[in-house]
């Protein structure tokens, strides 16, 4: 197993791709989600909005301005969580900045034994898995280009995004979401 590393220490990887970024999301919660500045508004029910000009969003478009795609397949319980329904509120956003990200039950990832760990894929050949704790906090990353480890990774992803769903068409099988 490759060493754990800093997530920090991947985020070149968003500028340096040079076709694909694809993202399984496959927790619960995450804890950086509970520091963001819309989650009191999001849990009073109040409408808010997304800031195009965050860095993350900065950078999305820019790559998509440049023909690169990002993609993201977030598994969803059924009923979701509360941190899987702020995800889709605040998915609106991402979307807006030009990621394709999709949605699945978690019960459909199961029957097609989808892997139950978060990871990155850059272009069909660098994998980056996450390791978080029980607390929903990342501890780091492992980054591999082991052909057998990626392979999984591009079955995965194919499996999940043939079967996954826009969020905008998720969204409206889960209406307490928004």
């Amino acid at each position: 197993m490759p060493d754990l590393i800093p997530f920090a220490d991947i985020t070149h990887h968003f500028a340096d791709f040079a076709h694909t970024a694809f993202r399984l999301e496959t927790r619960r919660a995450y804890a950086s989600d509970r520091t963001s500045p819309n989650r009191s508004k999001f849990e009073r029910g109040e409408r808010f909005t997304f800031n195009p000009d965050s860095p993350w969003h900065q950078q999305v478009r820019a790559s998509t301005n440049e023909g690169k795609r990002f993609e993201r397949v977030r598994l969803v319980d059924d009923p979701p969580t509360e941190g899987q329904r702020f995800l889709l509120a605040t998915g609106v956003g991402n979307v807006a900045a030009g990621e394709d990200i999709r949605n699945m039950w978690r019960s459909d990832a199961e029957r097609l034994n989808l892997p139950d760990e978060d990871f990155w894929l850059f272009d069909s050949r660098i994998l980056v898995s996450f390791v978080i704790d029980e607390d929903d906090v990342t501890l780091g990353v492992h980054v591999t280009e082991d052909p057998a480890a990626v392979v999984r990774a591009c079955q995965a992803r194919d499996a999940a995004w043939h079967y996954a769903v826009t969020t905008a068409e998720f969204q409206t099988a889960v209406t307490s979401a928004m």
